[in-house]
């Protein structure tokens, strides 16, 4: 069974955009390439036309795996989202107890994850270690380089 894929409502229509355009615009030139590989003539020795089909195979491939996505999605909505303890579709600021860095994320699904953004997956360590947690508390994280120990300042819906 397919687990839930968890989305914001901007996420979710990225999604939607971005099967969109693979379906209309990505192979409308698959269709092309394999057009132009076939008049080439014969197809059995065309290697242009063979990596037209592979192409054409992975595409589809994505494009179900991405209805995949979207049909298995969960769109989070901000007012669900609790305002007094860390959840997905929360925004977190919490300071580094250790080193006196403050940072801002905010929790997403594993789709739209972007750490360098600050848009934390709600699987990752850091992600998984604020879940359920409430202001003032402090959550250690373990890391490569040793235990993160991170005070959580405050908590807004995103």
């Amino acid at each position: 069974m397919e687990k839930d894929v968890i989305l914001t409502p901007e996420g979710y229509e990225r999604l939607k955009a971005q099967i969109q355009d693979l379906e209309v615009n990505k192979r409308k030139e698959v269709a092309d390439r394999i057009r132009e590989a076939r008049e080439f003539g014969d197809i059995s020795e065309n290697s242009e036309y063979d990596d037209a089909k592979n192409e054409q195979a992975l595409l589809e491939h994505r494009i179900a795996r991405l209805k995949e996505q979207l049909r298995a999605a969960r769109v989070i909505d901000a007012k669900d989202v609790p305002k007094d303890v860390v959840s997905v579709g929360s925004r977190v600021r919490v300071k580094d107890v250790d080193h006196g860095d403050t940072d801002t994320y905010e929790i997403v699904g594993s789709a739209e994850a972007d750490p360098a953004n600050g848009r934390l997956s709600n699987e990752s360590p850091v992600g998984r270690a604020l879940l359920g947690r409430k202001k003032g508390e402090t959550v250690e994280v373990a890391a490569p380089a040793g235990a993160i120990r991170l005070k959580i300042m405050d908590i807004k819906a995103a």
